[in-house]
């Protein structure tokens, strides 16, 4: 009575409509597009990530969703989707990072940790019995080449940028950051940057508990995830 939305073609990960599409694989990126928002920017010398956090009054903030993970010292990643999912995958992306350190007395590249995640999602879009992992990553760090930033989705794909936005408000955050970013933008701009994106999706509903915030910074090239109280300055600056 009813057809299926993806005519039957989408009752198995091995199967390829008559168009040439994967539909649990795009199922997989419209739960990356319903996620909370993701910024992250980076400039010659430094990286900054922001992303949205919705709370409910009764949860308790120690245990809320993470959607800002540390890799290893010198990389972190943005995720917009299911957090159970990104869990998984952040996980091994940190065994592989200590991995290399043991393997080549040398800490894993940026690029070379987002080809371990995308290879592994994309196992993931050919072996019946599986689905998609429904998480995007925007993973980004320093390390001998520099700043770097790439983004993953749920095909395994991955691609490079400047700055970029993932989950629900990502088409106005990006609106935003192509008319706001520049490659030449200094470091005390550049922390503010995401921030000011995302109060130009959230509004009002911008505060201390609405979101988190982490740099990389070129003074120490160490991951550092911002508290409640350095959170607070930092919106009385925007």
């Amino acid at each position: 009575m009813f057809q299926q939305a993806g005519r039957g073609y989408d009752m198995a990960i091995t199967q390829f409509s008559p168009e040439g599409r994967l539909f649990q694989v795009e199922y997989a990126i419209e739960a990356v597009r319903r996620g909370t928002t993701a910024i992250v920017c980076r400039n010659k010398n430094s990286v900054v990530f922001a992303v949205e956090k919705k709370s409910s009054e009764l949860q308790d903030d120690s245990t809320g969703s993470e959607k800002i993970f540390k890799i290893d010292d010198h990389i972190g990643v943005a995720i917009a989707g299911l957090t159970a999912d990104a869990r998984v995958l952040i996980d091994r992306a940190r065994v592989q990072a200590q991995v290399n350190i043991l393997n080549y007395d040398e800490r894993i590249s940026v690029k070379d940790s987002t080809l371990n995640i995308c290879e592994y999602k994309q196992v993931f879009t050919q072996n019946a019995g599986v689905r998609p992992f429904g998480v995007s990553f925007l993973i980004a760090g320093i390390d001998s080449n520099g700043p770097s930033l790439y983004l993953t989705d749920p095909s395994g794909a991955m691609w490079s940028y400047f700055s970029f936005a993932i989950g629900s408000g990502a088409t106005e955050a990006r609106a935003y950051l192509e008319e706001h970013y520049n490659e030449d933008i200094s470091d005390e701009e550049l922390k503010l940057l995401p921030l000011k994106t995302l109060k130009e999706v959230m509004g009002d509903n911008l505060n201390k508990n609405t979101y988190d915030i982490a740099f990389i910074l070129k003074e120490d090239k160490t991951f550092r995830l911002l508290n409640l109280e350095e959170k607070e300055e930092l919106l009385t600056k925007i």
